[in-house]
């Protein structure tokens, strides 16, 4: 499965480690990037990037992989591997959505929820879900954000929306799924009693092939946004995004081009196509 849109994880310098971590823990995955800074990989064919970018910024509960298992047996191997060392955030039990699902917290920080379900019925064929709790502030904003999101990719789509019943959180959103060009993706209302909410920890790559590209979802994240430094911006959601030209960690991990792209990509914000390639002559 390849997609322009991806997770990123920020690491302090354990990248690889978590990588190759993972693919011992699901199978089925290969390191496809090992540079200083970035380390891509994939699992059962989804793209990821480890950013090893220091120890300031570190993933949190707000985004959370949903891993979509076929095998009880398989499930709880996995449940055990990613809980030792990490912290349980809803234990491996029976709950009225799934006869097997739980939340855990890896020993790098990063959250899973593992599923017991159907891969092609339940989330089209793609194993692992980012998605995203809205807490504190953004709490009740889930589902704006989803239409949000959906609006401003040319094949978006909603794929489900489940919501509260009753309680304080009547009528926010239990779990909604939709799709971007293809990737699945999920969002949720999570309470105010959280004590995280978005960061760099967990961001998503957008992959552009023009600078056209590249203006639509940044101007659109950056209104009522915050825009930052190396394509990194923050939507009115919270939510941080990358959004960069497709070429960019080719050239970052070349040794003969990554000194000058370096140079010029750290003056920018919004990341300027035609710089950058003049950087690379």
């Amino acid at each position: 499965m390849k997609n322009n849109i991806y997770p990123c994880i920020w690491f302090d310098k354990e990248g690889k480690d978590a990588a190759q971590f993972y693919m011992d823990t699901f199978g089925d995955g290969k390191i496809t990037t090992d540079a200083q800074m970035v380390v891509t990989f994939e699992l059962s064919g989804q793209k990821f990037l480890a950013l090893n970018g220091g120890p300031e910024i570190k993933p949190n509960p707000a985004v959370s992989f949903m891993a979509v298992l076929e095998d009880k047996d398989e499930l709880e191997s996995i449940w055990n591997k990613l809980s030792d060392g990490g912290t349980v955030l809803m234990p491996l039990d029976k709950y009225e959505w799934s006869d097997k699902y739980g939340w855990v917290q890896d020993k790098f920080g990063v959250s899973w929820q593992l599923y017991f379900g159907k891969v092609n019925e339940d989330v089209h064929g793609q194993k692992f879900i980012p998605t995203y709790m809205f807490t504190q502030e953004y709490n009740g904003k889930a589902e704006e954000a989803l239409n949000f999101y959906v609006k401003l990719f040319k094949n978006g789509k909603v794929d489900g929306v489940m919501k509260h019943e009753e309680g304080e959180m009547k009528d926010l959103v239990m779990h909604a799924q939709f799709v971007l060009d293809d990737y699945v993706m999920a969002v949720m209302d999570g309470g105010n009693g959280h004590n995280f909410q978005f960061s760099w920890g967990n961001s998503m790559f957008i992959e552009c092939e023009t600078q056209e590209e590249i203006d639509h979802f940044w101007n659109a994240f950056a209104t009522s946004g915050e825009e930052s430094q190396c394509g990194w911006v923050r939507d009115k959601f919270g939510a941080w995004w990358q959004v960069i030209p497709k070429q960019l960690v080719g050239w970052m991990t070349d040794p003969e081009l990554a000194p000058q792209v370096s140079a010029a990509f750290y003056k920018m914000q919004k990341i300027d196509i035609e710089t950058l390639k003049k950087a690379t002559e």
